[in-house]
């Protein structure tokens, strides 16, 4: 069973960080050069909170703000959902389904050592499948 630590190995501890005192703008244009949706606001090296693409979209256009006056600290979600390395790739889809999000803080200790997205535990998920079917094809036909 694959873990966050196994998909962090493969996908890399990259994360893309800001302060909530930046502006909504730069979160945007950074989240764009990174081809990333969402970006983790820390403070003085911890995790404060995460900003997505939703956030903007809902608390942003939504409401008439203007990107650069706004700060991530005023969209910024702060009860941030986060998982440890240990966690496998199917509770971390379970968690994220149910919780309703698409990215998820790992957490060694109170350590932020990457991020995972919906799309890498999904791309995890297929490879585990399609590894189990590979190994029922070679199991029946070797018999």
């Amino acid at each position: 069973m694959k873990t966050v630590k196994d998909l962090l190995k493969d996908k890399g501890h990259d994360v893309f960080s800001l302060a909530r005192t930046d502006s909504v703008y730069d979160a945007i244009k950074m989240m764009a050069e990174r081809a990333v949706g969402a970006l983790v606001v820390l403070e003085e090296g911890k995790l404060a909170g995460i900003v997505s693409e939703r956030d903007y979209a809902r608390k942003v256009i939504l409401k008439g703000k203007h990107s650069q006056a706004t700060k991530v600290g005023e969209i910024m979600t702060t009860r941030v959902v986060c998982v440890n390395s240990d966690r496998s790739v199917e509770e971390c889809m379970a968690l994220m389904t149910d919780k309703r999000i698409r990215h998820l803080p790992v957490l060694d200790g109170d350590q932020l050592i990457g991020v995972i997205s919906i799309g890498d535990v999904v791309r995890a998920v297929i490879s585990q499948k399609q590894f189990l079917i590979e190994q029922l094809e070679r199991y029946i036909t070797s018999g």
